[in-house]
């Protein structure tokens, strides 16, 4: 039989079976659904109401959105020919949660305007930057996927201020974040449908043209095709759906990336295959997750927000997909960035120290008060010191270790993109300490600290030895890490939607705020910083040989294994240890180590040393900046560091298109 006819059967019978299960789970939900404690009349009539004004519209608003996402999918991945496009990935739904947040957080600003509409421009405006960002090289897929990780981190970081600012409304801002499918009325799945109905008809107008895209430029050009134009066309309509989908029910992670994969599993292989095989299969995905998630849920609650259990399956599928990716160029050197090394680098060393000194002094001395900026000396210095000596300490410390963490990771895998935040170690230790919230319950500063070291050592073990296979190779070490963090952040979701004290824990943790630093904080950095860091500087040769690769490492001798697993655990505790103190989001550990070679310390124990003062130097002085930028409030110095870091970032990837 034909191969071509064997997909056209395996197709026909993967809709079937999926129609089939649907139905099923849809029968088994209203067969088991809970029943309300009242008299059997009064029962009977508000089980009905909830039947028709919660249970089916629910099912149907899931068809809905499941399919429109998988659209938006399945657009993304044609146009961009990348096959982990997806609004999670380009930071879509990232730029529409936070323009929806600036939305609820300032009325007036945006009176009368539709959340779709702000959803949309959010949308749009992270897509365009992630574009332009990866355009000078060609939409390259991993800089197309590093590109929306930083736009996302930055909006992440702008939305966790805000919603810490608006207080009253964070726990239910971060259960709708999660991606909640409940409904009241049928209102949300009318809202919905009819622009699910509209982009069906613009995806069939689209199926020829995306047919030519499949070509190369040069081809599609000849052929009279305007690339631009349509590539607009297509994005808008994408990002549209995408929206609107987030403006109706929260965020649904990494739906789109998941139901094209799974389509042309089941033998979609044409655009117009693809085009109605992605939305069946992102329709019954969502159905079936959110319908798994009711029967699992004690009573009336659901085991897990829609959005946080879709984004579950994200990191396995990203992972499975990995061997289709091929990078167009490959991740640039951050020695290209160095113009020659330091004739005497003693004195950056130095300089660097005195750095670390005068901010110190600044961060302790000087401050805001109700009639401008004052300097305290003296008893007034005294009395300040027990409030600002240890969030200084506690910043300080985790700015080093982080610095110190992110050289390691980029030594040993040899990827100057390698860092705790962008290769995940973060978000693990995040997925640590929500699992010990949830399971053990305790809010003990050494329980979390523990759950979040054991969640980082996990995770970047585990991406060590996926990659190692390969050598480490730069752009699957990066992509694995995005796959874990994926993972590791729904996690955080789960516990997250919750609403209740853990909820409120694990969201400050997000922000890394440094409010509330005491003796404990301050010593466990400064022990920390002892402990993990000084046996880096006598790994002098390990650090050394390493990034010159596994062929010439076993032939001097060094032992694989044993020098990157030690070194490999050293990464993880004090990435934990320093996440702990001022969360996931600083990207100090990044910034750190590329200023350390920018500026042209070449020796593996020079930047050592200059990785550690550059971070930190640069979290106490976020930490400062923290305090006076909008006194008498405060902004999180893990939030404003990842502000500070992250323009760095996206003027890197930049420059590194231009070199």
């Amino acid at each position: 039989m034909a191969p071509r006819s064997l997909n056209h059967r395996r197709g026909v019978v993967s809709i079937l079976l999926g129609i089939s299960a649907c139905l099923g789970m849809l029968a088994i939900l209203i067969g088991t659904r809970p029943k309300v404690p009242a008299d059997a009349a009064t029962a009977e009539m508000l089980s009905d109401i909830l039947l028709w004004n919660s249970l089916l519209p629910r099912a149907a608003i899931a068809l809905v959105a499941g399919a429109a996402l998988g659209m938006a999918g399945a657009l993304l991945q044609r146009v961009l020919r990348n096959p982990i496009a997806d609004a999670s990935t380009l930071g879509i739904a990232a730029g529409a949660e936070l323009a929806l947040v600036v939305g609820l957080s300032f009325p007036p600003l945006l009176a009368g305007v539709s959340r779709e509409l702000v959803a949309f421009s959010g949308g749009l405006t992270a897509v365009c930057l992630v574009l332009l960002l990866s355009w000078r090289q060609s939409f390259d897929p991993v800089t197309v996927a590093v590109s929306g990780l930083i736009v996302s981190m930055i909006a992440a970081s702008l939305t966790i201020t805000l919603i810490l600012a608006r207080g009253e409304y964070a726990l239910s801002i971060s259960i709708w974040g999660a991606g909640s499918l409940s409904q009241q009325d049928w209102q949300g799945v009318l809202s919905l449908t009819p622009r699910l109905c509209l982009g069906a008809v613009m995806a069939y107008i689209l199926v020829r043209p995306l047919n030519v895209m499949a070509l190369d430029d040069a081809n599609a050009k000849s052929l009279g095709l305007s690339l631009v134009w349509l590539r607009l066309a297509i994005l808008l309509l994408a990002v549209w759906l995408a929206a609107s989908v987030t403006a109706t029910v929260g965020v649904i992670g990494f739906l789109g990336l998941a139901a094209p994969a799974i389509a042309r599993l089941c033998g979609a292989r044409t655009t117009g295959q693809i085009l109605i095989a992605a939305p069946l299969t992102g329709a019954a995905l969502l159905f079936m997750t959110d319908s798994t998630s009711q029967l699992l849920g004690p009573g009336f609650s659901d085991l897990a927000p829609a959005g946080a259990a879709t984004a579950l399956m994200g990191g396995p599928v990203l992972l499975l997909l990995l061997p289709r990716l091929h990078a167009i160029s490959p991740v640039a050197t951050a020695a290209a960035l160095i113009e020659k090394p330091l004739a005497r680098p003693q004195l950056w060393m130095l300089a660097l120290t005195v750095l670390i000194a005068v901010l110190v002094m600044a961060a302790l001395t000087i401050g805001p008060s109700p009639t401008g900026f004052r300097f305290s000396f003296g008893e007034t210095l005294t009395e300040l010191l027990p409030f600002r000596l240890p969030r200084i300490l506690a910043a300080g410390g985790a700015g080093a270790l982080l610095g110190a963490a992110g050289f390691i990771m980029q030594r040993v895998t040899g990827n100057p993109i390698a860092s705790p935040e962008v290769l995940g170690v973060s978000a693990g230790g995040g997925a640590g300490l929500a699992a010990t919230l949830y399971l053990v319950g305790s809010s003990s500063p050494t329980v979390m600290l523990t759950g979040m070291a054991l969640g980082a050592v996990i995770v970047f073990s585990i991406m060590i030895a996926m990659t190692a296979r390969r050598e480490l190779s730069a752009e699957r070490l990066l992509l694995s890490g995005i796959a874990m963090s994926a993972l590791s952040m729904a996690i955080v979701s789960i516990v997250l939607a919750q609403g209740d004290m853990n909820a409120f824990i694990l969201l400050m943790w997000m922000a890394g705020s440094t409010n509330r630093a005491g003796s404990f904080e301050a010593w466990t950095a400064l022990t920390a910083v002892v402990l993990f860091a000084t046996p880096l500087f006598f790994m002098g040769r390990w650090l050394t040989i390493l990034p010159l690769g596994t062929v010439f490492s076993k032939s001097v001798g060094v032992g694989l294994t044993s020098s990157r697993l030690v070194l490999a655990i050293l990464a993880a505790l004090m990435t934990a240890t320093a996440s702990f103190l001022v969360g996931p989001l600083s990207l100090a550990g990044l910034v750190a180590p590329h200023l350390a070679r920018f500026i042209g310390l070449l020796g593996a124990r020079q930047q050592l040393f200059a990785s550690l003062m550059i971070g930190a130097a640069m979290l106490i002085g976020a930490d400062w900046l923290s305090r006076v930028v909008i006194y008498p409030y405060q902004v999180p110095v893990g939030v404003f560091a990842a502000l500070i870091g992250g323009p760095y970032l996206l003027w890197l990837i930049s420059r590194t298109g231009k070199r």
